[in-house]
């Protein structure tokens, strides 16, 4: 499969199997659209009514993949939606509200010979949204309806090489089973995939960054540990950050190729959100931490106000999740979006999540704006100072500026990601392109968060040597110590450190 493209669409048509007496016989439970034990079959419901095959006795088989190819594990999950084609009847229209009741089975076999074993079965409803463009004449009989595709399997790993979908729809006039939703002609679904491709690059990325946040967390931890002072406040969350990244890389995925785990969709989505919850509190107390004003620093309980929501949000989002991927465990046709209900719950959810992110952005924006005015407040000390330490603070403030202003792009991005994410979760899109969008912007989003927590943990771990101890050991060749000074800041990289440390000491003061 190509590399750059995330997902792959693969669309089928379901065959029209007859489920007769003598297949009953034979004992045949699954009914196979092609292939040397292929089913009786019929071309359309004409053909049906001339033979007087009541609509009971017709199975919708779907083989996946097409014929001569197979599934791999590579392909991480499979979704799979559905679409009916509704023909206009006069007699036989589409009645509001309209619920399609399918009667689903869902088997795999490894090998091209062995027996069907099944997966899932299960009664699902799905509503049917469809729109008549023309006008309902007799003229217009046989032209199609226009329906929404509808979401109707998710699969959390694709551990076999053949599946097959039977489907019913039985119709019952007194059980009021399939009665007015129009005259089906065909069942249209759309498989989609991850790329195998695509997997190995996400794979080959996560087992190279597992180890570099790993080691940096080492040496970002031994730093810290070798200081006379116990860690303040920010370097463990900074370390607490780095645990949660590390949790995101290590490529459990690797087992989910030999191993059939279903759960490993769900088991990412916790683990993003874990990531998350750290990575917004992070954000806060890092822009608490600077603001000089509070006079009550460097203690977790000071950050409840914000960080109490952060918590209760993931946690929300984790038992949405739960609702959905979590069922889908046992059942993989659930879907939340199939009942009336769940679609209202589901679409306030996410509008509501989505508005939460954007008022933590500006939130956040205003706290960097506050730093930034006291930093510039600070500025004003700065002239009062010898030219060497002036350059070194100037040169800080530039640094730790610059680091604000990534943290606030990489913020936006993040923001921007989940709200995209949750819209795409939502099922009003179910074209490959939204799936498209998620993976690749997941790929881009993922390496920025990396870098970025690289970058923290390589700026914010302080410098083995004290400057005291060079200032004693005389000047050499006459430089002042606070050139010294200077230059070990410039070189040990303890920049924002510094400035952190700079601004407590006159706020205490």
């Amino acid at each position: 499969g190509s590399v750059s493209i995330p997902t792959t669409a693969v669309h089928y048509l379901a065959t029209k199997c007859v489920d007769s007496v003598k297949a009953h016989h034979q004992g045949k439970k699954w009914f196979m659209p092609w292939g040397p034990y292929q089913c009786d079959k019929i071309r359309d419901f004409d053909e049906a009514m001339a033979k007087r095959i009541e609509a009971n006795n017709i199975v919708f088989a779907v083989h996946i993949p097409l014929p001569n190819k197979e599934m791999s594990p590579w392909f991480q999950f499979m979704l799979v939606i559905l679409q009916f084609d509704i023909a206009f009847k006069m007699y036989n229209q589409i009645q509001e509200g309209a619920v399609a009741t399918l009667d689903v089975g869902l088997a795999y076999r490894d090998s091209t010979l062995s027996k069907w074993t099944e997966m899932a079965h299960s009664v699902e409803k799905r509503k049917l949204n469809c729109n008549f463009t023309t006008t309902k004449t007799v003229e217009n009989e046989g032209r199609y309806y226009e329906c929404d595709l509808l979401p109707f399997m998710e699969l959390g790993s694709v551990s076999h090489k053949y599946y097959l979908l039977n489907i019913r729809l039985p119709v019952s006039e007194r059980k009021n089973l399939n009665v007015g939703i129009g005259e089906i002609k065909d069942i249209r679904l759309v498989g989609i995939h991850q790329n195998g491709g695509f997997t190995k690059v996400w794979f080959a990325m996560k087992t190279f960054l597992t180890p570099s946040i790993l080691i940096i967390m080492i040496w970002y931890w031994r730093r810290i540990t070798m200081m006379s002072r116990p860690p303040v406040l920010l370097e463990k969350v900074i370390f607490a950050l780095g645990i949660s990244m590390t949790f995101i890389n290590i490529p459990v995925e690797w087992f989910s190729i030999g191993f059939d785990w279903t759960w490993m969709l769900l088991f990412g989505d916790i683990r993003q959100g874990v990531f998350y919850a750290m990575l917004l509190s992070f954000w806060i107390i890092f822009c608490g931490e600077h603001l000089m004003d509070q006079s009550e620093r460097n203690r977790l309980s000071v950050y409840w106000k914000q960080v109490g929501p952060i918590v209760f949000g993931s946690f929300c989002l984790f038992i949405f999740d739960m609702c959905e991927r979590g069922v889908q465990l046992t059942n993989p046709f659930y879907s939340i979006w199939a009942s009336d209900v769940g679609t209202e719950l589901a679409m306030a959810f996410i509008i509501v999540a989505g508005i939460c992110a954007c008022l933590y952005f500006l939130f956040l924006c205003f706290m960097v704006f506050q730093v930034f005015r006291n930093i510039s407040g600070k500025r004003s000390s700065l002239p009062a100072m010898t030219k060497a330490r002036r350059l070194h603070y100037e040169g800080l403030i530039f640094r730790f500026k610059f680091l604000m202003l990534v943290t606030l792009a990489c913020a936006a991005m993040t923001v921007i990601f989940f709200i995209v994410s949750q819209v795409n979760e939502g099922h009003w899109h179910w074209g490959d392109y939204t799936v498209q969008v998620n993976s690749a912007f997941f790929t881009g989003i993922y390496g920025m968060w990396n870098l970025y927590v690289f970058a923290l943990m390589f700026l914010y771990a302080p410098s083995h040597k004290r400057y005291g101890d060079e200032q004693s050991s005389g000047d050499q060749g006459g430089n002042s110590g606070e050139d010294i000074q200077l230059t070990t800041t410039i070189t040990h990289v303890d920049g924002p450190t510094e400035v952190y440390k700079m601004m407590g000491k006159e706020s205490q003061e």
